[in-house]
């Protein structure tokens, strides 16, 4: 079976795009291109703990809903557990709530002790191996991640968890073999300046 389906434009995407029409921006604009800035990276292990149990599609739809509930994911600010259990437009589950909570003070700490989140992060990159693209749940340098994570404090960080946040991030280009975007994701590793 092909790991891809044709897009809008009649060339090939990952297969995952057909699940939901939003998802082909989606994967043409965000999916598996590098990124080194500490709040994004902070927002995305925040979604993509949200996301666990669920659907992408879901937390998708509300990503600019919890930017919103969680100020753009500033890592200084104080939410209100009481207010976030009451907005309806994000995922009212308390103890992912919490998590980002306690997650942001471990980000500090993370990023007063590394220089930042991204030069901590990056060292858990993936160069290209010969796995198949999409292929499994998790991988070693996943688990290692996770780990490393929760051994300094952070929660909603497992190595499922923390995979698709690579995936997603571009510490890893899981994009299928012959998809279009494989290969700009690609140059877009090879020209990322990595902190």
């Amino acid at each position: 079976m092909s790991g891809t389906i044709p897009g809008p434009d009649g060339r090939p995407r990952c297969r995952w795009c057909a699940a939901a029409p939003e998802f082909f921006a989606y994967h043409d604009r965000e999916w598996g291109f590098p990124v080194v800035y500490d709040i994004r990276l902070f927002e995305k292990l925040c979604l993509e703990s949200f996301q666990s149990g669920l659907s992408w599609r879901t937390i998708l739809a509300k990503r600019e809903n919890f930017r919103a509930a969680f100020a753009g994911f500033d890592l200084f600010g104080e939410p209100d557990v009481a207010r976030l259990l009451a907005d309806a437009g994000i995922v009212r589950h308390r103890g992912k709530i919490e998590a980002v909570i306690h997650n942001a003070r471990r980000a500090c700490e993370l990023a007063e002790a590394e220089g930042s989140i991204a030069a901590f992060i990056w060292r858990f990159e993936v160069d290209n191996d010969d796995t198949e693209p999409q292929s499994r749940s998790t991988s070693p340098a996943s688990e290692r991640l996770s780990k490393e994570l929760r051994k300094r404090g952070w929660k909603f960080v497992g190595p499922t968890t923390v995979y698709a946040f690579m995936q997603a991030m571009g510490l890893i280009n899981d994009h299928a073999k012959n998809c279009v975007m494989r290969s700009e994701v690609e140059q877009a590793r090879r020209e990322l300046r990595r902190p």
